[in-house]
Order: structure tokens, then sequence, then C-alpha cells
């Protein structure tokens, strides 16, 4: 698969958010080189216990396919040997902390003024105006900042930070969709440009709906465990053994739950025949549909539903969907070249096939040891 050959990417990347979008450029097959800093390079080496070859497992799943070379940014030579790469270079990534581009004589319009068809792509905390422009942050800062810890749990709980890393990766996302798309841009016109991205932004938009509710229709959301603000039923509900994930997106899924319940009288009941109807009377919707399920194992309601064309699922643990047979079947899973271990590959497939991980992640200062770029 060639889908980016012959894009060469700069990442000065630090521990997740630049170093994934690297990570999804390399696996896409663009030629990445990693800029680290002397002394150790970057921090996510170091981030846990030592996995492989002294790095972190963080370390590898987001290093894989490129190659690292250490440059002193704050010496004249390194910042001329960075000049060097970028000669040649069609993206530069970072995620250096606010201010210190400026400082080091890198910053946007310095590069793109010796480098005119470059694209850079630098990410921030904040976002690159503001009066918070200038302040770092991590993940779980921008969660809490940007609200998404505030509906996130139960309602009767406290504000919780969401587990997966969602704005450091979807930061990185958004940096490669917009690198991208500048590089389309770049066909045109002949010209690169700047692609900016922030954590904030992209936790405020994760929050979306919720703050698009308040901002037009003065909606405070409420946190809802597995449920949804919008949608009765959908949510995890327990069952004679386990929890059960079910979810009717429209009324004529919630018909067809009320028949495999044995409740079809729910389906002409004028407080739950409609969505908005549910919606106004959840709690008592929730119960009667608790106690029904509360009935059977999980297993025999999964039968009876998934008959029905009801989507529904186990609420599963990772070593659990570890061991799904889809899990398996879709190939995420890749062994990766050169190494004695396993990591997700791309969420995304081109005419049926998955781009493949090319290599592992670099020892400081080389190329990877499995490289086929």
């Amino acid at each position: 698969m060639t889908i980016l050959a012959g894009i060469r990417v700069v990442e000065i990347g630090q521990v997740l958010a630049g170093p994934f979008a690297g990570a999804i450029l390399a696996d896409l097959d663009a030629e990445v080189v990693k800029v680290e800093k002397p002394g150790g390079g970057d921090d996510a080496r170091n981030m846990g216990l030592a996995f492989r070859h002294g790095d972190s497992l963080t370390f590898h799943e987001v290093n894989r396919g490129k190659s690292s070379v250490v440059l002193d940014l704050r010496q004249a030579d390194g910042v001329a040997a960075l000049h060097a790469l970028l000669n040649d270079a069609d993206i530069l990534v970072h995620n250096m902390r606010p201010g210190v581009p400026e400082q080091l004589g890198i910053d946007p319009e310095a590069v793109t003024a010796r480098h005119p068809r470059l694209i850079y792509c630098a990410m921030s905390a904040f976002g690159h105006v503001g009066p918070l422009s200038m302040r770092p942050g991590y993940e779980p800062l921008l969660q809490a900042f940007a609200g998404l810890c505030s509906i996130n749990g139960a309602p009767e709980g406290p504000m919780a930070r969401i587990g997966a890393s969602v704005v450091d990766l979807g930061t990185g996302m958004w940096t490669v969709i917009g690198a991208l798309a500048a590089l389309q841009r770049r066909e045109r016109t002949g010209r690169g440009g700047v692609v900016n991205t922030s954590l904030f932004e992209t936790a405020l938009t994760w929050a979306g709906q919720r703050f698009n509710a308040y901002v037009n229709e003065g909606r405070i959301p409420e946190r809802s465990a597995t449920g949804h603000a919008n949608l009765v039923p959908y949510q995890a509900f327990e069952t004679a053994d386990a929890p059960l994930m079910i979810c009717c997106g429209n009324d004529r899924l919630f018909a067809r739950l009320a028949e495999a319940l044995g409740r079809p009288d729910w389906a002409t009941d004028p407080r739950f025949a409609s969505n908005r109807g549910r919606l106004a009377n959840r709690t008592e919707m929730v119960a009667q549909i608790g106690a029904a399920l509360a009935a059977a194992p999980r297993a025999e309601w999964m039968a009876k539903l998934t008959a029905a064309a009801i989507p529904n699922g186990p609420m599963n643990t990772i070593a659990e969907v570890a061991a799904e047979a889809q899990t398996a079947a879709i190939g995420l899973l890749q062994k990766v070249p050169g190494e004695d271990f396993s990591l997700l590959g791309l969420p995304i497939s081109f005419d049926g096939e998955r781009p493949a991980i090319r290599a592992g992640a670099p020892r400081l200062g080389v190329a990877p040891a499995a490289s086929t770029a």
C-alpha cells in the first residue's frame, strides 16, 4: 500500500498528540523523521514501566514506523540541522509548549518564509489565539476545562475523566486531516501554509452536542452514566446476571423492543410510544425495561434482541473484547515487524485492505529496527 508514499514528515512530538499524528502518517506510508531532544528524547519513552528496549509501551504505540534524530534546537547547529531536514519535507508536526518555537526561531512565520511549500502543523493546549493561548496543558486538564468531565459519569456521582485520551488522540487526528487538506490545496496553489489545532478545540468539539444545547436552548446537561441525553432507551440495563447495552435510536426499534420484552402495550402507550414521550417519562420507562430484563440472563436477551434486529451488546471488559471473534476478524491488532509484540493499527481500510504497521518505534537517534521504507 502506497497511500502517502513520497511524502516526507518531520515530527517534533512529545508524549501523545504530536507523536500520534506522526504515527498515523507513518502507517499511511509517509516517511516520518522524529526530532528528539538530547538527554533522553521524547518524555513518553519513560511514561510508564519499561516495555521493550527501555521504552514504555505508550512510546511504542505512537512512534512506530519512524526514524529518530537527536537535535538540540536550543543551539544554532541544531536549528540548522532541522532546516536541512525541512528543505525536502512536506509536513512539519509539532506540539511544543507555546512560546518555545518563537524562542527557537522556528515559529510558523519564520519557517514558512524559508520553506514556502511546507505544511506547518502546530498543536497547542488552549488554541493559538486568546488569553490562554500561552498556557500549557495535558489531557485531563483540558477534559476538565472544556466541560467533558462534567458530562461524564453517573448523575449521582462526581464528575469523571473519560478513561481514554480522546483529546490528545483527537487532536492528532484533526492535525492529520488538516495536513492532508493543506497538501491538496498545495497541489492547486504551489504553496504550503499553517495548520493550527489544539486540545481545547478538540475537547470542546467532543462536548459539542451538550455545548450547543446550552448555547441555543439554555439546557444544562446532566450526567447520564451509560445513557443518552436525547434518546430513551439508549443505555445499559442489568439483566439477571450481567449488564446489557440496548440502543433504540428510533420509535420503530422501540416498538420491536417492546414486543421482544413481552410488553407490546408500550408501543401504543402515549407516555412511551414516541421518543419525546419516553424522554418526558424517562425514569418510569427505564424502570419498567429494567424490571423486564431482570427476568432472564443476558445471553438469552442478546439472542432474542439480535433476532429482532435490535442493536444490543455486552458491556465488555478490555479482556473480554480482546477475546471477541469480531476483534480477530477485523484484523486491527497487528504484529509489529521486528518485534515480539502486537499493536492496534489504523481504524481505516482502503479497498478492503488495512494499512500495515511497517516497523516498530525507533531507538533514540536511529532508524526503526525493521523499517521497510
